[in-house]
């Protein structure tokens, strides 16, 4: 039986809210990325560059994540010890917390002089002191010190703010002249657009920087009847509808842009997706294949040509093209071409596309799919040797396929069905040390005996969770990283907003530090998402720059991140719920995005039905017509509720419990009467609904994740495997 992990979880608290405006993308702007020192006159008071080892010096970054009143005192002590290093930040937290907290005279007599000794966060400074004076109703003091900031640091985004505050038609001009992708200055043009809707020079600013924020369709949707638009603002409303899924918009757009490889691929694709001009899309991915032979969209463009044939026959020419002049897309060509061939009933040629997919592409993940489908074939008749030979290779040729974990895994559940014993536990260790992120990593770890629970524990364990602080963002000014490390959510986005120039084709450091700052203002879904695609780079540069990221357990925290963990605490402890696997259950459910809602109408951090809500609401003294699905706290009651609910009906099974969260009790009834639960590896590949089979996997993997990413008992274990390198076992 295994130990009870540690008791004494500890609260990690998120960021705060977004501060919405209005919507649109990202190219370039002015020079607005340096940071605050590059302009200060020679000899100012020069901050260190933040990294992770000056970032652990610090007293006053840790306290970041605890509450005001937990941090309070221990500010008010840093920021009195004129011998500490971090004097200057604790005094600028404690001020941010007086100003949140309308105790103006207390942070002014913080801030008073600040800015002399913290330059890197000055202009922010004399901001927060003109705030503090705008509560006491001193106006007139308030205004001298937005002019100061105007003076004195007016090549700065901070300097934004003060225009915008000031409120001057020049200074709006100025903001949109040097400052067009920070935030406020898009209000400014928000504001002006409601007046005189036709100014296409203000809609085009918003539709290059602004792209990705709500309502930019809409913007987009009256620029496109503007006249006189030039070739190059087409392209830039093209990119900016393509980036929010308004393909068939894109297309058309797109026609009157300058030819580029990606703007014929768009076209083309748009048309294709759309329906409704099936000619116009072949010729435009035809002229892309003439014009640019060499480009990556052409070898796609093969692909779409293959797919818009009129015959399958038809189809193979375009397929031989891809093979032949882009192997980054063989492997899917090939398998194209093989099930043409099987529709042929031509066996014999389409046994050469697969063969050839196995010998010259096997690195590809078509060539891995291809090997875990005959793995599986084997498996099922019994033959574990050859399942085991034809899995085994996925893991070395194939490691970044989501397949590797899983056939690493089996070769071990094959090894164990052969008698080899000795052999299926390396293959347990391989998968732990090579694939610590993986679902099948967890299953592997608690075949090997570790403290990690199983499907009948898991509910019962109560981990040690260490809280993380945040990660030194990979891009930005050090302003901006000062800013974001002190947890001032609000300064920090108008500062990144107003640096990040690459939203089209940001950097792996750049995406990743987006992804960072969504979190930080509660967009969990979106943030979560934007770090979770890096892996899916295919450029080798960046594909190596994102295993060298995810190598450092920040990229990892940060995938798995803690939004709404005190109300996860309390009532995983009220129903005597591990809080890990309540964290992992609402991950997969709702990216911890409190008011996001299924086609079903599941609402909430939990997806919790209506319907459900009001038949659980008098279990637990709640009014049904009362309860709010979207407030976090009423949710998190009610979805833990359910889910001790479910496993009540299965014998505190864990497996059976989330199954059921997923398809409903009727459906487990019924598997349960055909397959059997006696290996639980078997029954989740054998459960009927992909679905739901998913969905177990993600559950219990997001689970091992967060237990692996801040448990300091099991983060040991699996660094400890990760650094043996162990070897697969080979037949």
């Amino acid at each position: 039986m295994l130990k009870q992990l540690k008791k004494n979880p500890i609260p990690i608290i998120a960021g705060a809210g977004l501060f919405a405006f209005l919507a649109g993308a990202m190219v370039s702007a002015p020079d607005i990325g340096k940071s605050l020192g590059q302009w200060l006159k020679p000899g100012s008071n020069q901050p260190e560059q933040i990294s992770e080892a000056t970032k652990a010096k610090s007293a006053v970054y840790p306290l970041v994540s605890q509450s005001l009143p937990e941090r309070a005192q221990k500010l008010a002590a840093i920021a009195q010890d004129a011998r500490s290093p971090d004097q200057k930040r604790a005094r600028y937290l404690l001020a941010s917390d007086y100003v949140e907290r309308t105790q103006a005279q207390k942070a002014l007599a913080l801030l008073t002089g600040l800015e002399k000794d913290y330059p890197v966060l000055a202009p922010y400074i004399l901001l927060k002191q003109a705030q503090a004076e705008d509560m006491l109703g001193e106006e007139g003091k308030a205004s001298d010190l937005r002019q100061k900031v105007l003076k004195d640091y007016g090549n700065t985004a901070a300097a934004v703010k003060a225009k915008y505050l000031i409120a001057q038609p020049q200074l709006h001009d100025q903001a949109i002249a040097k400052f067009p992708s920070h935030p406020l200055t898009w209000e400014i043009i928000r504001k002006r657009l409601q007046q005189n809707p036709s100014q296409p020079q203000l809609q085009l600013i918003l539709a290059r920087y602004a792209a990705d924020q709500p309502g930019i369709v809409g913007v987009l949707d009256n620029l496109v009847k503007q006249p006189a638009l030039k070739p190059e603002d087409w392209e830039i409303i093209g990119a900016t509808y393509w980036l929010n899924s308004e393909f068939g918009k894109a297309a058309t757009a797109y026609t009157k842009a300058p030819k580029t490889p990606r703007s014929l691929y768009r076209i083309g694709r748009g048309f294709q997706v759309g329906g409704k001009d099936t000619e116009k899309a072949i010729a435009n991915y035809q002229q892309l294949v003439q014009q640019f032979p060499e480009a990556p969209e052409t070898g796609t463009a093969f692909l779409r040509l293959a797919e818009l044939a009129k015959t399958r026959k038809d189809a193979i020419p375009y397929l031989d093209q891809a093979i032949n002049n882009f192997p980054n897309i063989a492997g899917k060509a090939l398998v194209e071409k093989a099930k043409i061939f099987q529709n042929l009933k031509d066996n014999q040629s389409a046994a050469k596309a697969w063969e050839l997919l196995i010998a010259k592409y096997g690195n590809s993940e078509e060539a891995a799919e291809y090997r875990w489908k005959i793995a599986q074939e084997k498996a099922k008749a019994k033959d574990y040797l050859g399942a085991w030979q034809w899995a085994e290779p996925i893991t070395t040729n194939n490691p970044t396929s989501i397949l590797a974990p899983r056939a690493g895994f089996w070769v071990g559940k094959w090894a164990t069905n052969l008698g080899k014993q000795q052999e299926a536990k390396a293959a347990y260790e391989y998968v732990l040390g090579e694939f610590p992120y993986s679902y099948y990593a967890w299953r592997s770890a608690s075949i090997l005996g570790l403290n990690v629970g199983n499907f009948n524990t898991v509910r019962q364990l109560n981990p040690e969770v260490i809280p993380p602080q945040r990660p030194v963002p990979t891009a930005g000014s050090e302003t901006f990283k000062e800013l974001y490390l002190l947890g001032q959510n609000r300064d920090a986005w108008l500062q990144w907003e107003t640096e990040f120039q690459n939203k089209t084709q940001p950097t792996v450091a750049e995406q990743f530090t987006d992804g960072l700052m969504r979190l930080a203002n509660g967009d969990n879904l979106i943030g979560i998402d934007k770090i979770s695609k890096l892996e899916d780079r295919e450029i080798p540069e960046e594909q190596a720059e994102y295993q060298a990221l995810n190598k450092q357990i920040t990229y990892w925290q940060a995938r798995y991140p803690f939004p709404y963990f005190r109300e996860i605490v309390k009532w995983s402890s009220e129903r005597q719920l591990n809080s890990l696997l309540v964290t992992a259950l609402i991950r997969q459910e709702s990216r911890f995005e409190s008011k996001i809602k299924s086609i079903a109408n599941a609402t909430g951090l939990m997806q919790v039905l209506p319907d459900t809500g009001k038949w659980i609401a008098p279990k637990i003294k709640l009014d049904p017509k009362q309860i709010d699905l979207e407030d976090p706290n009423t949710n998190i009651n009610l979805g833990t509720w359910y889910l001790d609910y479910t496993h009540q009906q299965y014998n505190n099974n864990s497996l059976l419990a989330i199954a059921s969260y997923n398809a409903g009790p009727g459906n487990v009834s019924k598997w349960l009467q055909t397959l059997s639960t006696k290996d639980p590896d078997e029954f989740v590949e054998e459960i009927p609904f992909n679905e739901t089979k998913n969905y177990v996997r993600q559950v219990f993997g997001n689970y091992w994740n967060y237990l692996r990413l801040y448990n300091p008992e099991i983060s040991a274990i699996v660094g400890q495997y990760s650094e043996r390198h162990p070897k697969l076992p080979m037949q």
